[in-house]
Order: structure tokens, then C-alpha cells, then sequence
């Protein structure tokens, strides 16, 4: 096991990172890989934050797990495959083996630190100046590390409301917990409409829960172009995803590990065996000293950054869900980087910077979402009557051998604006949307036309290909 810290090793740092996540171990590796020393700071037990522990990692070998399960109950038998009984998911052997898998990236994070000459302090890190940290270890001893940089990347945790707001908010859970289940529940309601509940909700009844997902509005996924909300929305109903409507939860009752009841502002009581906030999250600003050394953060509590990632205090920086931006692992990741590299690169990086606009991203949703650009809606507010829509809607050769019912939708969407009809927006839904968007992601932020598009030789037979045969 590499060293864990418990003391500084220098007078003085060149930078010191308070939060060992992906954003941070991104930045700390990168201002390593010039030469300078360089401190992280995690109060965790473990490397790697959100991402690799309660969120993307985790999460889509759960997606991978229930697509699996999908194919099995419903496409195989459409492709002669016979001698199949009924598959069934083992959630309680299925958890130690995800964990162990887990606990092996946090032991290649620890290396990679270790090898690159990156030191790790475990221990809960807090501001005390401009150029200090104190590091509060877990058995309560103190040391501070002195440094010319300092930046926070401690990144955010799920928003559960309180028992004053929701009473019997407490006897449900958070994303976080989410991955704590040792057994599957029978049955299960989500609470939200964001991607988190989206996904999360779709792993839980494509592995055979009774699910419910709460949500405001008439849709999920609100802040989605309308046209992924208006095509996954029937879809997960279609499958037997029992979705409220219109609906806020006034009250939970029951008990921790019994059948608790959800009542809805609809007169609805709805029996379940789990209740799973995901409604949203919020920056771990808190005990940070951040006040009591100048860094402003705004009312959400999201530290106020400028476009070099700079906070109000000179020498102190935030990246990643902190700074409330693009709440995405390889935004902190890629901010984290361009950080180091002007910081402590060479010449050409001195001006380095994210740029915040087409981050392309997707959503592990049945079927699959991918996105970058602009909204319809934000495009006609932002460009009016230049803009135009190019879009198609069909079923994968896939599922050309698969029962009618069981037939995912895809849609493609383009948006473009202006005579040269530059791309401003690609929006799709359908089997393979996660790995399609990537290559398109690039495109749009190269200022791609649909001209480029069509002059693409399509490849066939393939989805992707819709993109650039649009008319």
C-alpha cells in the first residue's frame, strides 16, 4: 500500500488540493508531471470521490448489468436462442464483486499518486489563509501544509430534504445509498426527474423491482432538449415504469428496513420498500474556512469562480462540482489539468483554460441519451429564426428481430442555425448513444456544418449514420 502521509514533508508546497477525486487527482498529477511538489488532501478513507465510488463507475456497471438482464428476458428469444430460463439478477453476490472492482481503482489511484510523486494526507482539510491548510487526521491530530497554490475540489453530495421539510424524508436514501443496498428492494420509489433519478430508476425495474418515479412536471429530464423528454418519458412508462405525474411527496411513513408508504400531493399512498431521493446536489462548501479567508461562494453555495477557475482570494482555486459549473467528472477532470498546466506548465499553457460551452454528455437511461449543444428551446431564444431542425426517428437494425413491444425508439436530432447551417446542437436517444456522441461531441466544438455532415461517408449499417444523412 502506498504511504499515507501524516505530516508535512517540505517547509513549503507548491500546491495542495483538498479533495482527492477525479478532478483532484487530475490536477495534482498533472502539476507533479512538472516537477513541483504537490499535496492532496482527502477526508474519505479512500481515492477517487463521487465518481468512482457512488457515481459514474459504479453506476454504469449497474447499467450494464440491467441492459444485460434486457437482452436476455426480451431480445434473445427474438434471435433463436433457446435453452434460456428465466434469467434472475443476484443482487447480494453481485454487490462484494462491484465493490471489489471498486476498491481496486481506489488502490490505483493511491499508486498513481505514489508513483508520481504526489503525496496523500487522509484527513479533513481546511482553510486557515491564503497559503495554508490545516489537515484534521482521522484519530483528531493537526498539522498544517504551507503552499504558494492551494485549490478546492472537494466536489458535492446528494440533497435530501429535511423531516421539517418532508416528514419521514429520513427513512429514504440518496444516490449514495443507492450503492449501500446489500439486497434489491421488491419495490422502490424514486424521487426526481434529473438524470440520476432517470437512471437509476431504469436500473432498478429493468433488474425486476416494482418501481415508482416521483417527478414535478409531465416529463423527466426538464432541462433535456423536448424531444429526448417527450421520447424517453412514454418509453419508460411503456415498460412498466409507474410514473407520478405532476406529483410532490407531502410525507414518508414507516420504519428503516420495513415497507414504508409515500404520500403525494395527488391524494396518492404509494408501498414500497425503498425510497430514493434524487433531487438534486449540492456543493460541500461547508466547514471549509472558506468565509473566514475571503472566497466568496454564491447563495446555492457553490464557490464563485472566474473563467481561469480563480476564487475572489489570489492564489486559492475550485474546480469541479464546487464551482457549481457543469456538474460532469471529466469537466473537473479537464479543468483540473488546464489549472496545472498554467500554473506550472511551460509558456504555450500560460493562458490555458476550460471552455465551458459544448461539453458533450450522455444519460444511462434505457435507452441511451446522448447530448451536446444547445436545446431547441435555447437555440430559438438565442438565435431566433435562423435556427433549423433536421431530425429522424426509427428503430436500430437490431431490434428488426425483436418483438414489436420490445422495440427501443431511437430519434436524431440536429440543430443548426444560419445559411452555413452550423451545428449548434445534437441531441439522440437510442441503442448506442453513449459511444455515437463522443465522436460528434468533437464536431460541434470544431463549429461543424451540416455541409461537413453530409460530406461524411456514412457507415453502414449502423445509427450513427442517421447523422449524416439527415435532409
Amino acid at each position: 500500500m502506498p504511504p499515507i502521509y501524516d505530516k508535512p514533508t517540505v517547509e513549503k508546497y507548491d500546491y495542495v488540493l483538498i479533495g482527492g477525486g477525479s478532478g483532484g487527482s487530475a490536477s495534482s498529477r498533472r502539476a507533479a508531471s512538472y516537477g513541483k511538489k504537490v499535496a492532496v488532501v482527502e477526508v474519505d478513507p479512500y481515492l477517487g470521490g463521487t465518481c468512482v465510488n457512488v457515481g459514474c463507475v459504479p453506476k454504469k456497471i449497474m447499467w450494464h448489468a440491467a441492459d444485460l438482464q434486457d437482452k436476455l428476458a426480451h431480445h434473445a428469444s427474438g434471435y433463436k436462442f433457446k435453452g434460456l430460463a428465466a434469467p434472475k439478477f443476484d443482487w447480494a453476490a453481485f454487490k462484494p464483486q462491484r465493490d471489489a472492482y471498486i476498491k481496486k481503482l481506489n488502490d490505483i489511484y493511491a499508486n498513481n499518486f505514489d508513483k508520481e510523486g504526489v503525496e496523500y494526507h487522509h484527513g479533513r482539510g481546511r482553510l486557515t489563509s491564503a497559503n495554508t491548510v490545516e489537515v484534521t487526521r482521522p484519530d483528531g491530530q493537526k498539522y498544517t501544509l504551507h503552499a504558494d497554490h492551494i485549490t478546492v475540489t472537494v466536489g458535492g453530495t446528494p440533497t435530501v430534504p429535511s423531516d421539517d421539510q418532508i416528514p419521514g424524508a429520513s427513512l429514504g436514501i440518496d444516490s449514495d445509498g443507492f450503492f449501500e443496498l446489500e439486497e434489491q428492494p421488491r419495490r422502490v420509489a424514486v424521487v426526481g426527474a434529473g438524470y440520476i433519478a432517470v437512471e437509476l430508476a431504469g436500473i432498478f425495474h429493468t433488474l425486476g423491482s416494482e418501481t415508482h418515479l416521483i417527478i414535478r412536471g409531465e416529463t423527466v429530464l426538464r432541462t433535456f432538449d423536448q424531444t429526448l423528454q417527450e421520447t424517453l418519458t412514454p418509453w419508460m412508462e411503456k415498460t412498466g415504469v409507474k410514473i407520478h405525474k405532476q406529483s410532490n411527496v407531502m410525507k414518508v411513513e414507516g420504519e428503516k428496513g420495513k415497507p414504508l408508504t409515500v404520500f403525494t400531493d395527488k391524494g396518492e399512498k404509494i408501498e414500497v420498500d425503498t425510497v430514493l431521493w434524487a433531487i438534486g446536489r449540492h456543493a460541500l462548501t461547508k466547514d471549509l474556512g472558506l468565509e473566514e479567508v475571503g472566497v466568496k461562494v454564491n447563495e446555492k453555495g457553490d464557490i464563485v469562480v472566474d473563467e481561469y477557475q480563480n476564487t475572489s482570494v489570489k492564489g486559492i482555486y475550485a474546480i469541479g462540482d464546487v464551482q457549481g459549473k457543469a456538474l460532469l467528472t471529466p469537466v473537473a477532470i479537464a479543468a483540473g489539468r488546464r489549472l496545472s498546466n498554467r500554473l506550472f506548465g511551460p509558456e504555450k499553457y500560460k493562458s490555458d483554460k476550460l471552455d465551458y460551452e459544448n461539453i458533450p454528455t450522455v444519460v444511462f437511461s434505457h435507452p441511451t441519451i446522448g447530448t451536446v449543444g444547445l436545446t431547441e428551446k435555447q437555440a430559438r431564444e438565442k438565435y431566433g429564426d435562423a435556427v433549423k431542425i433536421y431530425k429522424s426517428s426509427f428503430r436500430a437494425l437490431y431490434f428488426s428481430m425483436i418483438d414489436d413491444e420490445h422495440k427501443e425508439p431511437t430519434v436524431y436530432k440536429l440543430i443548426v442555425v444560419g445559411p452555413e447551417e452550423r451545428v449548434v446542437g445534437v441531441h439522440i436517444i437510442g441503442l448506442g448513444s453513449d459511444e455515437v456522441m463522443q465522436g460528434f461531441g468533437v464536431a460541434v466544438k470544431m463549429g461543424a456544418t451540416k455541409n461537413d455532415l453530409d460530406d461524411t461517408v456514412a457507415i453502414h449499417p449502423t445509427s450513427a449514420e442517421e447523422l449524416v444523412t439527415l435532409r
